[in-house]
């Protein structure tokens, strides 16, 4: 099997990672391109002992922390930091960079605490007392309120069990693009949680552009066909939840979502049409 054949299914998941450990669609994209010119530089970089998905993410983070990107480094969606947004990165720079990047591993990329330390390139010991750190600062986040635009009630009443476990509180459940738009009319949300596909054939993604166009708020997407809004190709979201999902992964992006506080991006006409 070739270098290029054993990462290719990897990539879209190594962009989601790279977006939610830099903060921005722009900064993620150019880390995981980055990671690809230095394994096409030296193909040694990529370690033939570990699981191909492992040693991916190995380079990757030997890149990250050797290079700074800022989400000047991308593409046009991410080009101007607000002040909010600068506040995030302070906030991230506050943290334990190598707690987050264990956490994110283990809550959204379903790696095991022995992949994650190959990963860092620790000792699984290491790793552990990461995640726990990790789930320390977490826990600090500043509750908020959240609306959830999900069309299916079990899948809705299971995020916002989800949510209320983490201290925030959901202000209300939208089922289509109008009952969304009426909520953020009525009470403004601090984090949005938004299916891709609603119950009255509309796009969450159409609905999402809409409310931003009013106000900014941290947005998190939940699709069943995650590789679709993970190409690389256009503006696409920071913060994704793939269907199913497992709640640990759910906490960890609202975590993300918050502690940058920014817009996941800024929707394309033809990005509206959902996936």
């Amino acid at each position: 099997m070739t270098i290029s054949s054993s990462i290719a299914p990897h990539l879209p998941y190594l962009r989601r990672f790279a977006r939610a450990v830099s903060g921005s669609q722009s900064s993620g994209d150019a880390y995981a391109l980055a990671t690809l010119e230095a394994i096409v530089a030296d193909k040694a970089a990529l370690r033939h002992d570990l699981e191909p998905r492992v040693a991916l993410y190995h380079v990757f983070l030997r890149v990250w922390g050797s290079v700074r990107f800022g989400p000047e480094e991308g593409g046009e969606s991410d080009l101007a930091l607000q002040p909010a947004q600068a506040a995030g990165l302070q906030r991230l720079e506050a943290l334990t960079p190598r707690s987050r990047v264990a956490f994110v591993l283990s809550a959204i990329e379903g790696f095991t605490n022995e992949q994650i330390a190959l990963a860092l390139g620790c000792p699984v010991k290491e790793a552990d007392s990461l995640l726990q750190k990790a789930a320390i600062e977490i826990s600090r986040q500043i509750a908020t309120d959240v609306l959830i635009v999900e069309d299916e009630p079990i899948i809705a009443m299971d995020i916002e069990a989800l949510v209320e476990s983490l201290g925030h509180r959901v202000t209300e459940v939208a089922r289509t693009h109008g009952e969304a738009l009426a909520a953020v009319a009525r009470q403004r949300p601090g984090l949005i949680l938004a299916d891709v596909q609603l119950a009255d054939g509309s796009s969450g993604i159409s609905a999402v552009h809409d409310i931003l166009g009013s106000f900014r708020v941290p947005v998190i997407f939940i699709t069943a066909y995650p590789e679709r809004l993970l190409t690389g190709e256009r503006p696409e979201p920071t913060f994704l939840i793939s269907k199913p999902f497992r709640h640990e992964m759910v906490k960890a992006v609202i975590s993300q979502a918050l502690f940058f506080d920014q817009k996941a991006f800024a929707p394309t006409d033809a990005a509206r049409s959902g996936a």
